[in-house]
């Protein structure tokens, strides 16, 4: 359970926030950036995280921009999920985020406090790795960038003290052939089984997926195989399952070979549609 006594900061710059960071660890008062706080007090609740300072980083403007930027479109880190898809100039991203919870915590989750979450879905992260994006991280060296595979593995591979501002796609990315599809073994809400993200660019797919293994990735082996257009669907399907990072989860959502079942299903399905379209 989260402590009474958590001291609660919002600084209204990136490096206040940064030097707020350092000052509480000092003291060692584990602090801890916040943005929408849906994962921290879940896992507050839960005994797995204990903070004893929480530091605000919505009232850092870089952080709510939701803006054009020479050849690029800024997502920042603050912004809510819903508000995100009541705009929908990502459609590829309203699509993959908008199932993510309900509504009402919807309101509440960033898109900074999904992709960097500890929960291991981070669905939203899937069109960033697609779109070769670009992030903006703060830290004690101040404001650096970043392309996406270079910082993210997994997770995103932030030293102590640092914090996302912004996600950057080149505006290339907005209006291309798209499809994504989570499926569940039940429900309409909840956590999906596994959630599939694809693009078609210059006439070849790419693939980014969550929920298969403990951690969202793309894979560009696996997208070789999907591509190989001289093999029936099925043999790709395989070809690119022997290419999947390990392990495949088996949990209380679905075993190894029932999620292996509804990828090969899905992305069947999804080959067929994204390689009709333009």
């Amino acid at each position: 359970m989260l402590a009474g006594n958590i001291e609660y900061y919002q600084p209204s710059t990136v490096n206040e926030a940064v030097e707020q960071f350092f000052i509480l660890k000092k003291e060692n008062k584990l602090p801890m950036y916040y943005a929408g706080g849906t994962e921290i007090l879940t896992l507050g609740r839960l005994n797995i995280i204990h903070p004893g300072a929480i530091i605000d980083i919505k009232a850092i403007k870089e952080t709510l921009s939701h803006e054009s930027y020479q050849e690029h479109f800024i997502f920042g880190a603050s912004l809510p999920l819903t508000y995100i898809e009541e705009k929908n100039i990502f459609p590829l991203l309203t699509q993959t985020s908008m199932e993510i919870a309900d509504h009402t915590a919807r309101n509440k989750i960033t898109i900074g406090g999904n992709v960097c979450g500890n929960i291991f879905y981070r669905e939203a992260v899937l069109p960033f790795l697609l779109c070769d994006s670009t992030v903006v991280v703060a830290g004690k060296e101040g404001q650096k960038t970043h392309p996406i595979q270079d910082i993210f593995n997994k997770t995103f591979q932030f030293e102590e003290g640092q914090f996302l501002i912004q996600l950057l796609i080149e505006k290339k990315y907005l209006t291309l052939p798209f499809i994504t599809i989570k499926k569940r073994q039940q429900w309409e809400t909840g956590y999906p089984l596994i959630t599939v993200a694809c693009i078609k660019i210059e006439n070849q797919l790419r693939f980014a997926f969550s929920g298969l293994c403990p951690f969202p990735f793309r894979s560009q082996k696996v997208e070789t195989e999907l591509n190989n257009t001289l093999l029936p669907k099925e043999e790709r399907i395989n070809h690119a399952i022997e290419q999947l990072p390990t392990p495949v989860l088996n949990d209380v959502e679905g075993s190894k070979e029932y999620r292996l079942f509804v990828l090969r299903n899905t992305l069947k399905e999804m080959i067929v549609e994204m390689e009709e379209k333009e």
